[in-house]
């Protein structure tokens, strides 16, 4: 047992500097990133190599109204799939788009101030069955983003290299 005199400094642990620095920025972070995702989602909505978007703050997603009844923007992820054949096709094309991305990081981790993109079906979902994919909604050509703080027109810059290779 160790008596705190009146001189002595108590020691801070670092990672919970770092987390309550964090928690002061949440809010801005995720006005930005959210309104990031928003304008990201509608560019990939307007992409002719895109199939589908799911992001729930567009007013095409099924559940537009109930996400915004609940919630005051759609969030900084967004999902969507690209356009081709068959599995091996989608698979080929999704790891193409992925793979041109220079800004974006390739990562399975999601909540960085910086925009990451994955491809759920070899990542997050890798050890399910195809069927079970299919079943959650997580097909071959689905690749996903957690959007960050950069300049939309950046991600979106960087996106359409992917699709376009």
């Amino acid at each position: 047992f160790k008596q705190k005199t009146a001189y002595e400094i108590p020691k801070r642990d670092w990672s919970s500097d770092v987390c309550s620095s964090d928690l002061e920025t949440l809010s801005l972070r995720m006005e930005r990133q959210s309104a990031n995702a928003l304008e990201v989602a509608r560019w990939l909505e307007a992409h002719p190599r895109v199939a589908r978007v799911h992001y729930p703050g567009l007013v095409s997603h099924p559940q537009h109204a109930l996400a915004m009844s609940q919630q005051k923007t759609g969030g900084a992820i967004v999902s969507f799939e690209v356009k081709a054949g068959d599995a091996a096709a989608l698979r080929a094309r999704a790891w193409a788009t992925i793979d041109q991305c220079k800004l974006l990081s390739i990562t399975g981790n999601l909540g960085d101030t910086k925009t990451t993109i994955t491809h759920p079906a070899s990542t997050t979902h890798g050890r399910l069955t195809p069927e079970a994919r299919l079943a959650a909604g997580v097909g071959e050509g689905l690749i996903r983003l957690a959007v960050g703080v950069e300049s939309p027109t950046d991600i979106c810059a960087d996106l359409a290299r992917g699709l376009e290779a």
